[in-house]
C-alpha cells in the first residue's frame, strides 16, 4: 500500500512538472502587425516548432510600446511598426541581444547593435477608388497629388485620407520622413487641410474608407496592408509613388525581460532565416529583406520597379530624435499650423 501510494505521488510529481514544462514553451509576441497579414509566416514557424504554442497579439502602436514597459509578466518577443519608438525602447536596454548566426548575418542596415532587427521591407504606398479615373487622373508622385489637392479642391473636399501624426507613431514618423526628402511638403500638408482631409489611425480604416466610398484617395498607406486588401476589393487600386516611396521596415526585438529568452531567439531567428524569408517573400506583401530568396515580394523586385528613388528609414541612433519631445512638440505645431491654413 505504501509503494502504491509513493508511486501515485510520484507520478503526480512527474505529471505537474510535465504540464509546468508545457506551460513554459508557450511564447508571446505583442506586434503592431496584422495577423491575417502575417499569418503564413507564423503558420511556416509553428510547422518547424510544434512544441512551441505561440500567442500572437495584434495591437496598436502606441499599445505595444505601453506594453514594452508595463506588462507584467513582459512579452517574449516585441514587433513594430514605429521604428522610432522601437529604437527608443531598445536605447533605453529594453531588448535582449541575439548572439546567433542569423543575427550576425543580418546586414548591418537593418540591425542596430545584434538587438533590434527590420526583418520586413514595406513600400509606403497611396490608394485610390476607381472612381477617380472618371473624374481625374489619378497621381503616379507626390507632384500629382500636390496639383490634384490645389485644383480639384470642391470634388476631393472630404475625400481624401491619411494618417493623423498625432494618433499614429507610424503616421508621425512617416511624415517626419517626407519632410526630409522633399522640400514641399509642407505645401502638400496644407492642401490637404484645404481639402478636409480625413485623418486616420490606421491603414486599415484608410482602405475601408475608401472601400465604402466615403474616401477617393489616401495618402501614406503602409504597402502591404493596401495590397493585401486589393486582392479582395477590386474597387481599390494601389499606386507606389514614382518620384520617391519611402520603405518602412518591421522592427522586432527579444524583452530583456522575456520569461522564455531561448524560444524568443528561436523565433526571431526564424524571422530572418532564409526559410522565413521565403515565406515573406512568395506568401505575404511584406517584402522580404534578405538577397538569397525570390518571389513576387522582395526588395530587389522592389529596387528594380522604383529604382534609386526607393528610400528605406535607416535603423540607427537617428531615430531617437523623432521621439524627442521637443522636436515633436515643435513639429505637431507646425503640422496643426499648416493643415489648418487656408488659401
Amino acid at each position: 500500500m505504501m509503494r502504491a501510494r509513493r508511486l501515485a505521488v510520484f507520478i503526480g510529481l512527474l505529471v505537474a512538472s510535465f504540464s509546468e514544462a508545457v506551460a513554459a514553451e508557450t511564447l508571446v509576441v505583442e506586434a503592431a502587425l496584422d495577423r491575417r497579414v502575417v499569418a503564413p509566416l507564423l503558420d511556416a514557424f509553428e510547422r518547424s516548432h510544434p512544441d512551441i504554442e505561440l500567442r500572437f497579439h495584434d495591437r496598436s502602436t502606441l499599445e505595444v510600446d505601453t506594453l514594452v514597459e508595463r506588462a507584467d509578466p513582459a512579452p517574449d518577443v516585441v514587433i513594430s511598426s514605429a521604428m522610432p519608438w522601437q529604437m527608443a525602447r531598445v536605447n533605453q536596454d529594453y531588448a535582449r541581444p541575439l548572439r546567433s548566426r542569423e543575427a550576425r548575418a543580418w546586414p548591418d542596415w537593418a540591425k542596430w547593435r545584434d538587438e533590434v532587427f527590420g526583418f520586413t521591407f514595406e513600400p509606403i504606398v497611396m490608394a485610390y477608388r476607381l472612381d477617380l479615373p472618371r473624374h481625374m487622373m489619378p497621381p503616379s508622385t507626390h507632384a500629382d497629388l500636390h496639383t490634384l489637392l490645389t485644383t480639384r479642391q470642391d470634388m476631393l473636399r472630404g475625400k481624401v485620407t491619411t494618417y493623423s501624426p498625432a494618433r499614429s507613431g507610424v503616421g508621425y514618423t512617416l511624415f517626419q520622413q517626407d519632410a526630409r526628402y522633399t522640400p514641399r511638403f509642407w505645401d502638400l500638408v496644407a492642401a490637404m487641410g484645404n481639402v478636409d482631409a480625413r485623418l486616420e489611425e490606421n491603414t486599415r480604416a484608410m482602405l475601408q474608407g475608401i472601400t465604402e466610398g466615403r474616401y477617393w484617395l489616401g495618402y501614406n498607406l503602409l504597402g502591404s496592408y493596401a495590397m493585401v486588401w486589393a486582392q479582395h476589393h477590386p474597387e481599390v487600386i494601389v499606386q507606389v509613388p514614382q518620384d520617391y516611396s519611402l520603405v518602412m521596415m518591421r522592427m522586432v526585438f527579444i524583452h530583456r525581460d522575456a520569461p522564455h529568452p531561448r524560444r524568443a531567439g528561436e523565433f526571431v531567428d526564424f524571422l530572418l532565416s532564409r526559410e522565413g524569408q521565403r515565406v515573406l517573400a512568395g506568401q505575404t506583401p511584406l517584402f522580404s529583406v534578405r538577397p538569397d530568396v525570390s518571389g513576387p515580394y522582395t526588395a530587389q523586385r522592389l529596387r528594380d520597379q522604383v529604382g534609386d528613388q526607393l528610400y528605406p528609414i535607416p535603423i540607427n541612433a537617428s531615430l531617437l530624435a523623432f521621439v524627442d519631445p521637443q522636436r515633436r512638440a515643435a513639429f505637431m505645431a507646425r503640422w496643426r499650423r499648416e493643415f489648418q491654413r487656408r488659401r
